[in-house]
């Protein structure tokens, strides 16, 4: 649904370039969830804005939709542009509008009839979960509120993709949470794709299918947000975990420090009773993490494991049969 290929984005000011963007490729699924994640100043909005070109490349590709957004005329670009939606940080309503106001907006720029629009704007309201708040006017909202204005603005004329540029960074925790249900709810219900921008971690975990780390203008990493979580190593798990260190733990005799990866249903299984079990070894938990990550539990374990050296080892195989990457730690 989005594909971008090669983008670089260059800002020259005076005689001095600013490179926001370097060589950036990415492509989006219909109907996912894709997160593009990154600290300020790493090129994130100047990426989205290339989308739907209110930022326009210095070079490279952009399709959207099957779409060469570049080879558009003008006419063409804002037709195109009624396909992708977009909502923002500080919401961007306008103040003098009522909410209904704001929704109907876009739908009378594109030249709706007045009746398609009324039944278009209670129609959002529902979905939204604003239709007591139609007369009220953006001073008279909460932010959580406003950002569902700006969602229902956003969708109004019916677009397949959604531009999210770090749409819950102003919000309290429980407003985000809220919010991102919304989304959710939209991409199950409509199959809208959304790409999504975020310094948010939490965001990340809670939305998104799919993502890509941008530092410095650049992806480093890219691929499913449970696999990279996951896996050792990894960017992305860096950037969201604290290391399990092997430091402070005592080094018994014969005993091994591992690192333990767990992913869906092996986060299920008493992968710790099954090695005393089956291979007579003890595994003490020494640290740990365990959460869900789209729905799929997603964890990591420093254990210590002892016993006589051939069942570690037997041990060690089943651990890696049965993918928990188990992953020898010296001790400090």
């Amino acid at each position: 649904m989005i594909e971008l290929r090669d983008v670089s984005k260059v800002y020259r000011q005076g005689k001095r370039e600013v490179i926001a963007l370097d060589g950036v490729s990415l492509r989006v699924a219909p109907g996912e969830v894709f997160g593009v994640l990154g600290h300020s100043g790493a090129g994130k909005s100047t990426l989205i804005r290339c989308v739907n070109l209110l930022e326009r490349p210095t070079a490279g590709e952009v399709q959207v939709d099957g779409r060469d957004m570049l080879a558009l005329g003008p006419r063409e670009l804002r037709q195109a542009r009624q396909g992708i939606g977009m909502i923002f940080q500080h919401f961007n309503l306008f103040s003098s509008q009522t909410v209904a106001g704001n929704i109907a907006y876009p739908l009378a720029i594109a030249g709706w009839p007045p009746g398609r629009i009324r039944a278009r704007v209670e129609e959002l309201l529902a979905l939204v979960d604003l239709t007591d708040k139609a007369q009220a006017y953006p001073a008279q909202l909460s932010g959580g509120q406003k950002q569902r204005v700006g969602i229902a603005r956003a969708l109004a004329p019916r677009p397949r993709v959604l531009l999210s540029d770090e749409a819950t960074s102003a919000l309290d925790p429980e407003t985000t949470r809220s919010v991102l249900g919304l989304l959710r709810d939209i991409n199950r219900q409509l199959g809208l794709t959304i790409l999504l921008i975020t310094h948010q971690m939490e965001v990340l975990k809670e939305i998104c299918r799919s993502v890509a780390v941008l530092e410095r203008g650049r992806v480093v990493e890219q691929g499913k947000v449970v696999d990279l979580l996951a896996q050792p190593g990894t960017r992305l798990s860096a950037l969201c975990y604290a290391p399990l260190a092997a430091g402070g733990w005592p080094a018994r005799p014969g005993g091994r420090l591992v690192r333990l990866s767990l992913v869906g249903d092996a986060a299920a299984q008493p992968v710790l009773a099954v090695l005393a079990r089956r291979f007579g070894v003890d595994a003490t938990l020494l640290e740990g993490t365990l959460e869900r990550v789209g729905g799929v539990p997603v964890g990591r374990l420093l254990v210590e494991l002892t016993g006589a050296p051939e069942a570690l080892e037997q041990a060690l195989d089943h651990l890696r049969e049965q993918r928990y990457r188990p992953e020898p730690v010296a001790h400090d």
